[in-house]
């Protein structure tokens, strides 16, 4: 019985989430398929020792040239079970 109600946990799991979250992780995935994104700091210590660093974020989506309003799509009808309220390029956080 314990086995069987940890397997209906485990499902649950994977169904859709929401159409606003669904939204939200996607549109990221969107904007790395737009571009790579970056960041690079530089500080000094209290020793006055140079420190740097460099983070870059690039995605096969970007890499595979898809285009960024499809890979919205289709990651919001992946995780939502619907497709997206309103086109990638038509929301006004979408900077073209």
């Amino acid at each position: 019985m314990n086995r069987f109600l940890a397997l209906l946990v485990l499902l649950a799991a994977c169904g859709p989430i929401p159409l606003a979250d669904a939204e939200r992780q996607c549109f990221d995935r969107a904007r790395l398929a737009k571009q790579p994104r970056g960041e690079v700091s530089v500080g000094v210590n209290s020793d006055g020792k140079v420190g740097g660093g460099l983070k870059l974020a690039v995605s096969s989506d970007f890499l595979q040239g898809r285009d960024p309003s499809a890979v919205y799509d289709s990651c919001v009808m992946a995780k939502a079970g619907q497709p997206p309220s309103q086109p990638l390029f038509t929301r006004p956080d979408w900077r073209d």
